[in-house]
């Protein structure tokens, strides 16, 4: 197994040497030690200088710049450089650009122009994986290697005739036969029965709603796809190289088309980019969720933050830049939600191209500027965290997360658009933050045996096997909640019939007859006085306590909160959408329910998350707030080298690591 290499906090960013003249290469390797950046990603964006013409390679240029590197004392995650083809392949074999369900061709001049399940593509851009990890396997600057970028950020679904045959190959090792195809997609229905395998398309621009299980299907099979062109990747890598591979995920920034769980055993190490939505005042609470949900991907394991910003993006269409302080916080809010390695997208601002206006560790004003100040202080931050690597994250929480449940759910011809798979999720997490508990986002298929609380939002689609462990859970004497439009159908779309919400009727103990989605602006009341919108539905408790009825809307006097003792546990279902004050109570008797506790009582503002290594902690306490605050601590805090015997004092906008006495320390 490949491995993470050294003992310390891995911080830099993407350095592209081949943007700039040579003579500006050795002043960054000076920055980069000023700022205690002790690893960068290169070659990225770098096929078209690497293979200028086709099986021409020049590697002079990146031969010069890694030795730079390595006598720096800078280490380098090597980039297979195949993210985006160079024009030549274009021009060459115009059959690799891929196309939209409208036929439209998208053509080179941005990035990642091609169809992931070109054939052609995959030829050349495993010659260049070849050429590259041929000649710098044992170059000793590198310690891991990065498979493309960002793979389908740009590409994720191609619907040309390529793409038809594979998605055709792909349906037949699936089912196997059309009877079968034909059964699961439903065909019966609008004529649509298949004779001949020839006869099926992508789901491309149709007259009405297209097939939903067909576009279910697509989903999954681009996501294999460009999976497929990751795996390709890594065995070439596997049979040359001997450091750790990895590819960054987009977790946790609405990239919805990748299934990453079912890539994470295809990476030595998980890796995640993220960065802020300017316009959420509450940003940092996404910030946070992302992290939990890529930790929850890596297994619980550390994981590393391959690309975030030191200031505003270029891409949203106000680029906010960060306050004082908040990149030091966004930083050290990954490292505490388990990140062991907190990069950049980049090194030095570009003076020409797209992202030319995006931030930088070394912005176009140069070092003597707030955001380089910053940098430097966040790299001696890392320094002096160092201890914490390879520790894990204190969880009593899981949050049940299956992007093909979040593809399901979003499908068309659905009871309400108003529907989506993040909008109770980000709900009940952020209720979660609130109430000061940290909470593991991960697959429905998951170990749920180390938690006390499971929550359960908007699962549409879900597997028998993930129900029964769901089960199992509460009998054991946990406590679930589960969320309205959850249960309803199978890994076909087809639906569980006998009545809603299908799959947790038993475990619920419920039985819904029919939905009640509210029109757009529409609120209803609930007798404990909450207010809810969107969505309503006939429900029948079917063993189930009523904790909250309508008393108004279409369906007064309608349970609209139960909960079930199963075993020696309780499932509650939650069958409206109910106002962030609402869902605030409602997680708190959760939390009491499942005897869930924060780390340490905090103040509304205040994150407070604790990592551990067997009987070692470590309290990261963050805070998000204009105001001092004084929490209950004991031991030292890294970043100050202070003592706090029983009280730690952490002032408006800053971040505190303590190393927490054991509680056998008489100290």
């Amino acid at each position: 197994m490949r491995r993470w290499q050294g003992d310390s906090i891995y911080f830099g960013g993407d350095y592209n040497p081949e943007q700039w003249p040579e003579e500006t290469w050795p002043e960054d390797v000076e920055l980069m030690w000023r700022a205690g950046v002790n690893l960068v990603s290169v070659g990225i964006f770098s096929w078209a200088l690497l293979e200028p013409t086709p099986g021409r390679f020049e590697f002079g240029w990146l031969d010069r710049a890694l030795d730079l590197l390595h006598d720096g004392g800078i280490q380098v995650d090597l980039a297979t450089a195949t993210a985006s083809p160079p024009p030549w392949l274009a021009r060459a074999h115009p059959e690799t650009l891929p196309r939209q369900a409208d036929g439209t061709i998208l053509w080179p001049g941005g990035r990642q122009a091609y169809c992931p399940s070109s054939p052609i593509f995959r030829e050349r851009s495993l010659e260049v994986v070849r050429a590259v990890a041929g000649r710098y396997a044992e170059h000793p600057a590198v310690v891991m290697w990065h498979v493309s970028n960002e793979l389908g950020c740009h590409n994720a679904h191609c619907y040309c005739d390529v793409s038809a045959e594979a998605f055709r190959r792909w349906l037949r090792e699936r089912y196997g036969d059309l009877a079968r195809l034909n059964d699961a997609w439903g065909t019966a229905f609008w004529s649509q029965h298949y004779g001949d395998w020839a006869e099926i398309n992508p789901p491309r621009t149709v007259t009405a709603f297209a097939n939903p299980t067909q576009q279910l299907d697509f989903l999954r099979f681009s996501s294999d796809e460009l999976r497929a062109q990751l795996r390709a990747e890594r065995e070439v890598l596997k049979t040359l190289v001997r450091q750790p591979i990895t590819t960054n995920f987009m977790i946790g920034m609405g990239v919805k088309h990748m299934d990453y769980q079912s890539w994470a055993d295809d990476v030595d190490l998980v890796s995640n980019d993220h960065y802020l939505t300017a316009a959420d005042p509450q940003a940092h609470l996404g910030l946070s969720l992302a992290a939990d949900h890529t930790r929850g991907v890596a297994g619980g394991d550390p994981w590393l933050l391959m690309e975030h910003s030191t200031s505003a993006v270029q891409w949203q269409p106000r680029n906010v830049a960060k306050l004082p302080g908040q990149l030091r916080r966004n930083s050290l809010a990954h490292v505490a939600r388990g990140a062991d390695g907190v990069l950049f997208f980049q090194w030095r601002a570009s003076r020409a191209g797209a992202e030319k206006f995006h931030s930088a560790l070394v912005p176009h004003a140069g070092p003597d500027t707030k955001v380089f100040r910053e940098v430097c202080q966040l790299g001696a931050d890392l320094k002096a965290l160092a201890e914490v690597r390879g520790s894990r994250v204190d969880a009593d929480v899981a949050i049940l997360f299956d992007w093909e449940a979040w593809w399901g759910v979003e499908l068309d011809s659905h009871p309400s658009a108003d529907i989506t798979y993040d909008d109770r999720l980000n709900a009940l997490y952020r209720a979660l933050w609130r109430a000061g508990v940290t909470a593991d986002v991960v697959h429905p298929s998951a170990d749920l045996s180390g938690y006390r609380l499971v929550v359960v939002p908007t699962l549409y689609l879900v597997r028998d096997a993930d129900v029964a462990a769901l089960h199992r859970h509460v009998e054991g004497g946990g406590t679930a909640a589960v969320t309205y439009f959850s249960g309803i159908v199978d890994s076909n779309d087809h639906i569980r019939l006998g009545g809603y919400p299908g799959a947790f009727r038993e475990l619920l103990g419920v039985r819904t007859e029919e939905f009640f989605p509210l029109r757009e602006g529409e609120q209803v009341r609930l007798d404990d006085g909450s207010t809810a919108d969107v969505w309503t539905e006939w429900l029948h408790p079917d063993g189930a306590e009523v904790l909250a009825s309508y008393t108004d809307g279409p369906l007064p006097g309608v349970p609209a909160l139960t909960r079930h003792r199963v075993g020696d546990g309780a499932a509650w279902y939650v069958g409206t959408r109910l106002d962030d004050a609402a869902t605030d109570r409602l997680v708190a008797r959760l939390l009491d329910e499942a005897g869930v506790r924060p780390p340490v009582p905090a103040p509304p503002g205040v994150e407070v998350v604790r990592r551990r290594d067997g009987e070692r902690t470590w309290l990261f306490v963050l805070n998000h707030t204009e105001a001092e605050i004084r929490l209950p601590a004991r031991g030292t805090d890294l970043l100050t080298g202070a003592r706090c015997s029983g009280e730690l004092m952490v002032p408006a906008g800053a971040v505190a690591v303590v190393r927490e006495d054991r509680t056998d320390d008489p100290a």
